[in-house]
């Protein structure tokens, strides 16, 4: 948001407010730019949809540093889910399984959601229970760090269950 400030100001009439937040009344524009002046700070208009128009007697430089110090914090704070997927088939050997459960593992304690699916290749449709009890058996090897939000479900060629992490206490 741009505010307008000093000479930007054409208003007749402003709602004046001191440094230190104290209202200093109603007067012309021009009245209030000498009073900003005269303390060496600037005049900006913080409500122009009022009747008649706030505005503040500040230091805008260091208001607009001090904003842009809190939006950068708020940024770094703030964590994006991604959903990974781990892809698997019926015949897959357990040490390739563990492997694939400790990055499953690895990728919900770091918050992000999983997708865990199994694809059918040829004669495997016709045994797509086991590519359900594997998917079952996954997501009890990441039952302490996650939840099921759905059950294991065929989609065409793919099985897939999605995992998303417990809260922590």
């Amino acid at each position: 948001m741009t505010h307008q400030i000093n000479e930007e100001i054409t208003d007749a009439q402003v709602r004046l407010i001191g440094e230190d937040g104290t209202q200093l009344g109603i007067m012309s524009a021009e009245e209030a730019l000498k009073a900003a002046e005269g303390k060496g700070l600037d005049l900006v208009k913080i409500s122009p949809t009022a009747v008649p128009p706030v505005c503040r007697i500040m230091d805008y430089g260091k208001y607009r540093f001090e904003q842009a110090k809190r939006e950068k914090e708020a940024r770094r704070n703030q964590h994006i889910i991604e959903i990974k997927e781990i892809r698997m088939s019926p015949g897959i050997a357990d040490n390739d399984f563990n492997v694939k459960l400790k990055n499953g593992i690895k990728f919900l304690k770091d918050g992000d959601r999983l997708k865990v699916s199994v694809r059918f290749r040829g004669r495997e449709m016709a045994h797509t229970s086991i590519g359900e009890e594997l998917l079952n058996r996954y997501a009890e090897g990441c039952a302490e760090v996650a939840s099921v939000d759905k059950a294991p479900k065929l989609e065409g060629r793919n099985m897939s269950v999605f995992l998303s992490p417990r809260p922590n206490k």
